[in-house]
């Protein structure tokens, strides 16, 4: 059911409007409201799914409710009806978030089909609030350690502000969960993040993956294609292993961190980025530099902020939290209930060296699901997660 709230001062029109829209649908379920004042009342305390509301008003006219609304529930579109329509009045109206502006008598077309696309909308935003919610619980840290709680806080910190962040550490501790949770907790999380790994594209083609190229570029480019930077606009660049990048595609990566410019391959034309960037690595970034295979200057572009993620062997009393939530996962995963570790068998693998890092005790815990008795044991863990 869509609930629909009218806030109309006449009566005749507001059971007009009422009448309209039961009769359009069963779906519909219509609530009204006398004024202004009731109606921010009514929206205070209950959700609906669209409101129609008029603009000249006593007590509290639509522009105000508008304006008062959309601080406590922005996600709620708004259609403003008025008798006295003119341009500058829709105009602001649009401006302070309304939907659409219908003018009175409304066109009975023009109105049933303002009411379908302002409810489709909302029912958009709200999948896709959930869907950005799931996304973000999947990147979701587990941990109570103190190193975990360090990154937590300087997550906290960073992600509000514009600092270009450099992670750090061995494969599998978890780079692109921070990465991710830099990302969903700053100022550009409605932005899309853009992830590239620079270790899994060749050399030659990295540049034209990370700034796009023009038709006739090379032989195979056959039309004119928009590269990651620009995919990535007003939004987050995820370069991970950026390490192996090409010292070619580096001197480009500098370019874009300098002027917020870049040039597609095979044109001399710049286009301007707004983008963050976040860079992940597993070597030795000074090392590389010494050696001649990562230019220096980039990486003091790139390390405004520098955060080290901590190995498994450095937080092992993590590991009964992290056996907990990757059971759960697997059972939801498969489609079964998930098992329970003996104590012995969690103290077992607390005790085990993990150069694999979390990547490899999700496979662990995902070999002792299915090979492993209805409880995991002791002797599950010697037999089945031994190195």
């Amino acid at each position: 059911m869509a609930k629909i709230l009218i806030i109309e001062d006449e009566s005749a029109i507001r059971r007009v409007l009422t009448k309209i829209l039961v009769e359009e649908s069963k779906e519909y379920e219509v609530e009204e409201a006398v004024d202004g004042v009731e109606g921010v009342e009514k929206l205070k305390k209950e959700d609906y799914d669209l409101v129609l509301c008029d603009i000249k008003m006593p007590k509290m006219d639509g522009m105000e409710v508008l304006a008062e609304v959309k601080k406590l529930k922005p996600e709620i579109p708004f259609v403003m009806i008025s008798g006295h329509g003119d341009l500058e009045t829709a105009v602001n109206a649009m401006r302070l978030g309304a939907y659409d502006y219908i003018s009175k008598p409304p066109d009975l077309n023009r109105l049933l089909n303002t009411v379908r696309n302002a409810l489709d909308k909302k029912k958009l935003v709200v999948e896709n609030k959930h869907l950005k919610k799931k996304v973000s619980k999947s990147y979701e840290m587990i941990g109570e350690s103190a190193p975990l709680q360090q990154i937590r806080q300087m997550i906290e910190k960073v992600a509000p502000t514009e600092a270009r962040v450099l992670i750090t550490g061995s494969n599998g501790t978890g780079k692109e969960l921070v990465a991710h949770a830099i990302h969903y907790q700053s100022e550009r999380s409605e932005a899309p993040m853009i992830e590239v790994n620079c270790a899994a594209i060749p050399s030659e083609l990295i540049e034209s993956e990370l700034f796009g190229h023009i038709k006739g570029a090379f032989t195979s480019a056959v039309k004119d294609r928009a590269g990651k930077f620009e995919a990535a606009n007003n939004g987050t660049i995820f370069l991970d292993e950026i390490g192996d990048m090409s010292l070619s595609a580096q001197a480009k990566v500098l370019r874009a961190l300098q002027e917020n410019k870049i040039t597609r391959v095979g044109s001399d034309k710049d286009i301007s980025v707004d983008v963050r960037v976040i860079a992940a690595t597993n070597k030795d970034l000074k090392k590389e530099i010494a050696e001649g295979r990562f230019r220096e200057d980039l990486y003091h572009r790139l390390a405004v902020i520098l955060i080290k993620v901590p190995s498994l062997n450095e937080r092992r009393e993590d590991i009964p939290l992290l056996i907990n939530h990757f059971s759960e996962k697997i059972a939801a995963e498969q489609g079964i209930s998930p098992k329970k570790f003996s104590k012995k068998a969690i103290e077992l693998l607390q005790q085990q060296d993990w150069t694999g890092n979390i990547r490899e005790l999700r496979n662990v815990v995902e070999r002792l699901f299915i090979l492993g008795g209805k409880e995991i044991s002791e002797d599950d863990v010697k037999t089945f997660a031994g190195k």
